[in-house]
């Protein structure tokens, strides 16, 4: 089993890829958060900052684009494949309301004729420039019975990597996987496809490849960031250790540190990844409220460490209904 490591936004720079990469194993490609190039193709200059090859030696990187223009797509890939990268993601998949307002991510699956002539000049591009393209999608705006429509479009189009979240734009992160339309999905490609939505555990595993056991690759999301060892355990290794953890937390924290973030804006971001690595402690929502009302860096150290000491973590605690 081929594993992917899902773009983030506001936590998998490239600091968070270099520690992940050095502590734990399994993931084959690691997809940055999404630049968002304006129409004219500019984006901020932190974006290529975080691709900048001394910040990724080593990784196999994949940046993702969020864009509906096709010639701000094919400015933004041409800066970066200068930086040596040969393959884009395009987000096609981002539920936000902000970002499906614009028609973007996910938004661009309401008119599948703009789609199709997007697709068809940002792949002409990168035939002429010699990179790839995947595609990160949703399975529908409304339903995952759109879906067919959608993956006719794309057959059109050489892509390197399907990647499907089971999911329509509507269920957010909340309905359940369409399990059975991605099954029948990975029958219809020629081309690699990567499921992403709801993995948390073995047993999640268990019930995808039980529909679909033509899976070869998956896509984690929420479940590696609350887990880092996720990947390591469904591939049937040792599940994560507190002390694990909590090296990955330190190491996180004090590389913000070194790397000139303030104190205050690493507390915050800090904060951001305990959104989804609360659930790993059970019965500690006094410790996890303090920690989150933390202002300064030693309130915030005193409570990230009363947590790792608190005796109550549990790598089989990460689950679905504990991540919101």
């Amino acid at each position: 089993m081929e594993f992917l490591f899902a773009p983030m936004e506001g936590i998998t720079f490239a600091l968070f890829r270099q520690i992940h990469q050095m502590m734990f194993s399994g993931i084959a490609e690691y997809y940055t958060p999404f630049i968002a190039p304006d129409s004219e193709g500019s984006f901020k200059p932190k974006y290529l900052k975080d691709l900048t090859a001394d910040r990724n030696y080593g990784l196999p990187v994949i940046p993702q684009i969020l864009a509906n223009n096709a010639n701000a797509f094919n400015i933004t890939a041409g800066k970066l494949q200068a930086l040596g990268f040969t393959e884009f993601n395009l987000n096609v998949g981002c539920p936000s309301g902000t970002v499906f307002a614009k028609h973007k991510g996910a938004g661009m699956l309401t008119d599948l004729n703009f789609l199709d002539r997007f697709l068809d000049q940002i792949f002409s591009e990168s035939e002429q420039k010699g990179y790839r393209i995947s595609i990160k999608t949703r399975m529908g705006v409304y339903s995952t019975q759109e879906f067919p429509a959608i993956l006719a479009v794309y057959h059109h189009y050489p892509l390197s990597r399907l990647i499907i979240h089971a999911r329509d734009r509507e269920g957010q992160y909340q309905s359940e996987p369409d399990l059975p339309g991605f099954a029948d999905a990975l029958t219809k490609c020629s081309y690699p496809v990567s499921y992403n939505g709801n993995l948390f555990s073995r047993n999640h595993l268990n019930r995808l490849l039980a529909c679909a056991p033509g899976t070869e690759s998956v896509m984690l999301g929420r479940g590696i960031i609350a887990n880092p060892a996720l990947a390591r355990a469904l591939s049937g290794g040792e599940p994560l250790r507190c002390q694990e953890l909590e090296l990955f937390h330190d190491a996180l924290l004090e590389g913000y540190l070194q790397g000139g973030l303030s104190p205050v804006f690493t507390v915050e971001r800090m904060k951001h990844l305990w959104y989804y690595m609360h659930c790993m402690f059970s019965d500690e929502k006094k410790e996890l409220k303090f920690l989150l009302k933390s202002k300064t860096l030693p309130d915030y150290r005193a409570a990230a460490m009363t947590l790792f000491r608190s005796g109550k973590f549990c790598a089989e605690n990460c689950f679905r209904d504990n991540i919101h």
